[in-house]
């Protein structure tokens, strides 16, 4: 970290706050709160970024280097997450809006996804962020998301993918299986056992490594004080956990705000970019269909024969930007972004594991940040099992791609 850095962190401070706020009294003033998915993503890449916290990483590690400390940031998103949608909801905020159970969905979805983020080097996020940071690679992969899911969503796989949506499996009820259809406990309960459970878990790691971190905090602290060093200094991923978790409940607002009854995810964003780019007619969706007038179609969209049309989700499409500004914001200031060659056959490799990458997302209904993040802490039975598959698959890829399997020791 060059001195003038660390003269200068007030000034990047100043201008995330001033951000924040000014496209808050923008949402205010004009009733749009879709402007507030610029702040959230830009937050979220900023996060991600200082801890390096991708799924492909987080899960790879733990065969690679026997290291959960990301597998442990991302468990502490969902809690965070959970506790917080569960106070919004019983406060009449927002609406839980859990994923359907559609098991083969989750289970083909899973494996290719968790297959494809290690060929990609990143999941959805991952890619996004790194590209903020300049990895070469990461973009290759981010070209080929867009391309994956389309393929499911609008082209040969489309059909695909639907006849999979008949092996669905509803709650007594009919709705979607959740871990508290299964259990009988209400969503809130569960949110607070659970948290318990993790702040217990987290108390008793401590106390496990409590020499270890305490040279791990003396070398960290420094001279700095706290604020400059969140500001131009890596986090560890519990903290970027925790700074997730936090987002996520006002994500959650900021979205079904914007008429997107979801918390944060990535992966449709990316495809309405690629779409706002190459198709019409569409269909843009940024406010409650209450709040957005009828629009009278094109005349050109009404012919014979003609597409309909593509749905655009805004707060989608800001949320992703921003993230991926919000990534080379951090970047620049840890002085890590480079732009560096690397050999044409991993790029390739990156960029066909993008396209399996977004065939994964498409055809599970989700990425890690939508399925994982967001669908655990909804309780998403559905989530879970595409959550654990993508874990199997993606140590099932290190192990053969990454690690020689064993082969390459002989």
């Amino acid at each position: 970290m060059t001195e003038t850095a660390e003269q200068n962190w007030k000034k990047p401070l100043l201008i995330v706050a001033l951000m924040v706020i000014g496209f808050t009294g923008l949402a205010l003033t004009t009733g749009l709160w879709v402007f507030t998915a610029i702040p959230v993503g830009f937050l979220f890449g900023f996060f991600l970024e200082k801890a390096d916290l991708c799924g492909a990483s987080a899960f790879s590690e733990v065969l690679l280097m026997k290291d959960y400390t990301k597998i442990g940031g991302l468990w502490v998103v969902i809690a965070v997450s959970m506790i917080g949608f569960a106070v919004i909801s019983a406060l009449g905020w927002i609406s839980l809006n859990p994923k359907p159970f559609n098991w083969l969905n989750a289970i083909i979805g899973g494996i290719l996804f968790g297959i494809g983020i290690v060929l990609a080097g990143g999941c959805v996020s991952g890619c996004l962020f790194k590209s903020g940071q300049g990895n070469i690679n990461s973009m290759a992969g981010l070209i080929g998301i867009p391309l994956g899911v389309a393929a499911v969503k609008y082209g040969p796989l489309q059909g695909f993918a639907m006849y999979l949506k008949q092996f669905s499996v509803p709650d007594a009820g009919g709705g979607p299986v959740t871990l508290s259809s299964v259990t009988g406990l209400p969503y809130g309960v569960l949110a607070v056992l659970i948290g318990a459970v993790t702040l217990l878990a987290a108390w008793r790691i401590r106390r496990a490594n409590q020499n270890r971190q305490k040279r791990q905090t003396a070398v960290m602290k420094q001279d700095l004080p706290l604020l400059q060093r969140l500001v131009l200094r890596p986090w560890r991923p519990w903290q970027a956990g925790i700074a997730i978790g936090l987002l996520a409940i006002f994500a959650y607002m900021s979205s079904a705000a914007s008429g997107r009854n979801y918390p944060l995810g990535v992966t449709s964003g990316v495809l309405n970019a690629q779409v706002l780019l190459t198709d019409a007619p569409l269909n843009h969706v940024y406010a409650p269909p209450a709040v957005v007038p009828p629009v009278k179609a094109p005349v050109f969209a009404a012919t014979e024969g003609a597409a309909p049309a593509k749905k655009i989700t805004w707060w989608l499409v800001l949320e992703i930007v921003a993230l991926v500004a919000g990534a080379a914001f951090s970047a620049r200031l840890s002085q890590k972004t480079q732009f560096l060659p690397r050999p044409p056959d991993q790029t390739v490799i990156a960029f066909f594991g993008g396209i399996l990458l977004g065939t994964g997302a498409a055809i599970g209904h989700g990425c890690v940040v939508g399925n994982i993040m967001s669908g655990f802490a909804l309780m998403s039975i559905g989530s879970v099992v595409f959550g654990i598959t993508v874990v199997l698959a993606n140590w099932a890829t290190t192990y053969f791609y990454l690690m020689g399997g064993g082969i390459m020791e002989k």
